[in-house]
């Protein structure tokens, strides 16, 4: 284990990780935990990521959303491209410390790479069997920024 992963406590027993005040995250298989991401104003569910040991560690230290993409096997600090920053107003983790929930203040009120405030704004019909023929309503559909001009390639 290397020095960079010492910041956090061991992982002890069952009792001492759900009833203790030790930080002592359980990162799965490939060492992520997953974090919920909502808006500290009002409470809309703004994304679901992950967040490798170095992004748990720069958001603490930071103050800011950090988090590990799957797909660019990256850290990135949310917003660092778009501006979109998320300033961390409360974070805190699930019983058994394999999951972290962040309240943000959300830098120009989109969190999606689609330019929406939400990455949730599809919903599924409830009460009708799964078939090809099943569509999903928008909901939050309003874009708040133009990706494509965000998200410029070089």
């Amino acid at each position: 284990m290397s020095a960079e992963y010492q910041r956090f406590s061991p992982r002890g027993t069952a009792a001492e990780i759900e009833e203790g005040l030790a930080l002592a995250p359980k990162f799965d298989a490939d060492g992520l935990v997953t974090a919920v991401v909502t808006d500290a104003g009002d409470g809309t569910v703004l994304m679901l990521a992950h967040m490798n040991a170095d992004a748990l560690a720069l958001t603490i230290e930071t103050g800011f959303a950090h988090y590990w993409s799957r797909s660019r096997k990256a850290l990135w600090k949310k917003g660092e491209t778009s501006g979109h920053l998320q300033r961390v107003t409360d974070l805190r983790i699930d019983c058994d410390q394999d999951a972290v929930w962040l309240a943000v203040e959300q830098t120009g009120d989109a969190a999606c790479h689609t330019g929406r405030k939400s990455c949730f704004y599809r919903r599924i019909p409830l009460g009708r069997a799964p078939s090809p023929a099943l569509e999903m309503e928008l909901v939050d559909g309003e874009r708040r920024f133009d990706p494509a001009a965000v998200y410029r390639r070089t």
